[in-house]
């Protein structure tokens, strides 16, 4: 029986895309590929993003595609204590900070760096008058320590300067609301997650991922990123750049959804299959052929 363990996390923004399918369908393929599990989570903890029922579209709409979770399905939100477990955990490697976004970006334009996102550092040795905590910031490493390396499975040896490219950055927000890196790094390494497999604009999270799982001694799973679907400006497919659904509620998935979002993951279909079952015979062997799994 394979160990292999994948998942596919959506946020219940809105209905899944084209671009969401295709994120879905690589690590499903990958996971049957493999004939491992696949599992389900709702990354739902923005809740100033949540759309009512949304969750359930999702669900719906994976279902209809011949997609279904080997395992209950879990929501984040439903796991604080789990987060707050982890943050105490790296009590020792954070701080409070109380700037504001625009605050981080005038420190940083007045000490002449480029990037105004990346935090300066303002409240590393306690915050100043007075101020209150608006959000809980994990301290990055100088120097070679903030180097982190890995090999995604796609697109080859990666790597990242944490303490240049991103800083000390945020575990809980100034709103309450846990981050995505620390929340994702609990939830994989609970779930025993072994494979991530998700679209190329998440390339970026996954040094400051790597650094958790090795301040919290959770194994680092294996990372494969494809490229993301985007509309006729460039621009990634989401609902903030107008990103349609893909299930139409139709009898039409098949036309419709999985072979546009195979072809986009350069699966070579030859002929049309009859049924969303035949279609996923074919592609977990195509996409099998592609990544030489064996």
């Amino acid at each position: 029986m394979s160990s292999y363990r994948g998942r596919f996390a959506p946020s219940p923004t809105g209905p899944l895309h084209l671009g969401s399918l295709v994120a879905a369908m690589a690590s499903y393929l990958d996971a049957k590929a493999h004939q491992g599990s696949w599992l389900v989570r709702i990354e739902d903890v923005d809740f100033d993003r949540n759309v009512a029922g949304a969750d359930q579209a999702i669900l719906q709409s994976l279902q209809r595609c011949g997609m279904h979770s080997d395992e209950e399905i879990l929501w984040q939100s439903q796991r604080s204590a789990l987060y707050q477990s982890a943050l105490d955990q790296l009590a020792d490697h954070v701080f409070a900070c109380s700037c504001s976004r625009k605050e981080i970006a005038d420190s940083r334009l007045r000490a002449g760096l480029s990037d105004s996102q990346i935090y300066p550092g303002t409240c590393r040795a306690g915050i100043a008058n007075n101020k209150a905590a608006r959000a809980y910031r994990l301290r990055v490493p100088d120097g070679s320590a903030a180097q982190i390396e890995f090999v995604d499975r796609l697109l080859g040896p990666q790597r990242q300067d944490l303490s240049s490219a991103v800083g000390d950055f945020v575990l809980k927000r100034a709103d309450g609301f846990w981050a995505y890196q620390l929340a994702v790094v609990v939830d994989d390494a609970l779930q025993g997650i072994t494979d991530v497999v998700r679209g190329a604009d998440l390339l970026d999270s996954s040094a400051r991922q790597i650094y958790l799982q090795q301040l919290l001694g959770y194994p680092t799973p294996r990372y494969l990123h494809v490229p993301v679907v985007t509309n006729s400006a460039g621009e990634k497919l989401s609902k903030q750049t107008g990103a349609v659904a893909f299930d139409l509620g139709n009898d039409d998935i098949l036309q419709d959804a999985l072979i546009p979002a195979a072809r986009f993951l350069d699966l070579p279909l030859t002929s049309t299959p009859s049924s969303v079952a035949e279609f996923w015979s074919v592609a977990t062997t195509l996409w099998a052929n592609k990544m030489g799994i064996r």
